[in-house]
């Protein structure tokens, strides 16, 4: 049985200051949810303030990246070891890294490797674009995100990867995909690409969530298909109220 996940992707909002005032509402209207996993993932430069505020609580932290390297000279990264302190998951490869920094499937690869090397569970991102979309190449496209982003990972333990179906084309754009379709997706593409690498067993049990345009509206529909296990929220994960409806539906 795959627990549902739900993780919200804070992206570049929240001062410190505003995320500790945010997480004092936060905590404690969504704490006693149970039967779902709760991950809240802010800026690096708020995570020690919401770490501290998430104590005692069954709410997870995550990164919203990391380097593949443990330490160096990479002047404005963020490495394994230091994300392994405070957080247990880190987001890797969302659409805005792809498309704003120039990550590419090889450097998702080595990312994915070092999360896993440092205890941290990855939630890769995979996605195709509206054109990608338009021309029917969403299968090919998201087939080789899984293939190269994945491609010789050791995974001892299914629970310690998950993937986000995020179609770039509905991302901030309140353009959702349909939950049919979403699940179709992971279903017939996602799944037997992970198959492929994994074996059918572990493909099976790895947590695919879905996002792009998550909403408390429509949280349910995709929840409640066979293939969804919980979403990867961005803008509604802002908004307690939104944020805690979405949390429930997964529930």
């Amino acid at each position: 049985m795959r627990i549902p996940l739900v993780a919200g992707n804070w992206k570049m909002f929240n001062t410190v200051s505003e995320a500790r005032n945010f997480v004092a509402i936060l905590a404690p209207a969504i704490r006693d949810i149970k039967g779902v996993e709760k991950v809240l993932c802010p800026p690096f430069v708020d995570l020690l303030a919401v770490k501290a505020l998430l104590e005692g609580t069954d709410i997870q932290l995550g990164g919203q990246n990391l380097h593949w390297e443990q330490s160096g000279a990479y002047t404005g990264e963020i490495s394994g070891p230091m994300l392994a302190e405070l957080c247990s998951h880190v987001i890797i490869g969302h659409s805005e890294r792809r498309a704003y920094f120039g990550e590419t499937n090889e450097t998702v690869n080595r990312k994915v490797n070092a999360a896993l090397a440092n205890g941290l569970i990855p939630i890769v991102c995979v996605g195709e674009t509206l054109e990608e979309n338009e021309a029917g190449k969403t299968a090919q496209v998201v087939s080789q995100q899984i293939q190269a982003g994945l491609g010789g990972i050791n995974l001892s333990d299914t629970a310690r990867l998950v993937i986000a179906y995020e179609p770039v084309w509905a991302i901030g754009t309140g353009k959702a995909a349909t939950a049919e379709g979403a699940n179709a997706v992971i279903a017939e593409v996602i799944r037997p690409a992970l198959a492929a690498e994994f074996g059918q067993m572990a493909s099976q049990e790895i947590r695919v969530l879905y996002g792009g345009s998550v909403k408390a509206k429509n949280a349910g529909e995709f929840f409640s298909q066979p293939d969804i296990d919980g979403g990867l929220v961005g803008g509604a994960c802002l908004i307690v109220d939104e944020f805690t409806q979405i949390i429930q539906a997964a529930a």
